[in-house]
């Protein structure tokens, strides 16, 4: 039996940054977004149900998916949006499951899942966590780091679960809308969220300091040896897995 992390977060949120320093702490990350790009290479069944669907032009010369076309075609169409879903999320379902079946007994296993909000995903997890800025520090960092016009990049939050409901699911809530360094430094930039067994009658209520290793505690999850990446000691509403153990 292996514990299952959601993490989420809205684009441009850092959320990459968290589950890179999760899996240096021991956690076994699956990355939707990288599995999304695997399931469509060129040669792969998802690349060809794509192109029958929206035609050659969402293809480069190199025969490869041309990612950005594509985006402008369904991210302003939530029909078309629909569409790309159905043929890409099977596809990285089935493969994440594959990768979270190979994992040790006891591991702690974190799904990397953009659209976790979206998708009502969150009933599948033992605990969500959310990665949340401001959406002004979005659009500042999708602007500056991803290329997009200031338009572009409203588009793609506006395509996307507001702020408030990805904080409504969030078991755990990181801030990350200052620097890498900041995001570092122990415990301070995490709080409980409404659905965290830990919090107060507050919502965003102070989680309590790391103290465990990360791999080491349980029913504690998402905690930290002292000087390591700061995450919080947070319990589950849910029943424990381990209790009985």
């Amino acid at each position: 039996m292996v514990l299952r992390v959601g993490l989420t977060g809205g684009i441009g949120s850092g959320k990459s940054e968290v589950s890179r320093r999760l899996a240096a702490q021991g956690a076994v990350v699956i990355d939707a977004d990288q599995i999304a790009r695997e399931v469509v290479e060129p040669g792969t069944a998802g690349l060809a149900d794509i192109v029958r669907e929206f035609g050659p032009e969402v293809l480069l010369p190199d025969g490869s998916l041309n990612r950005p076309r594509l985006g402008e075609i369904v991210f302003a169409d939530p029909e078309l949006r629909g569409k790309l879903n159905g043929i890409v999320h099977p596809l990285v379902r089935a493969r994440s499951q594959e990768l979270e079946d190979a994992a040790e007994p006891g591991a702690i296993v974190v799904q990397d899942v953009p659209l976790l909000t979206e998708n009502n995903l969150a009933g599948l997890f033992d605990l969500v966590v959310v990665v949340d800025v401001p959406p002004r520090i979005q659009l500042d960092r999708l602007a500056k780091h991803r290329d997009m016009s200031r338009d572009q990049a409203k588009a793609r939050m506006a395509a996307q679960a507001s702020r408030a409901d990805r904080l409504a699911i969030a078991g755990i809530v990181i801030d990350n809308s200052a620097s890498l360094a900041e995001l570092d430094r122990t415990g301070r930039s995490a709080t409980c969220g409404p659905s965290c067994g830990a919090a107060s009658s507050s919502a965003r209520a102070p989680a309590r300091a790391p103290s465990a290793v990360l791999a080491g505690g349980r029913k504690s999850l998402l905690t930290a040896r002292p000087g390591a990446a700061g995450w919080v000691a947070c319990r589950r509403r849910r029943p424990d897995p381990w209790s009985s153990s």
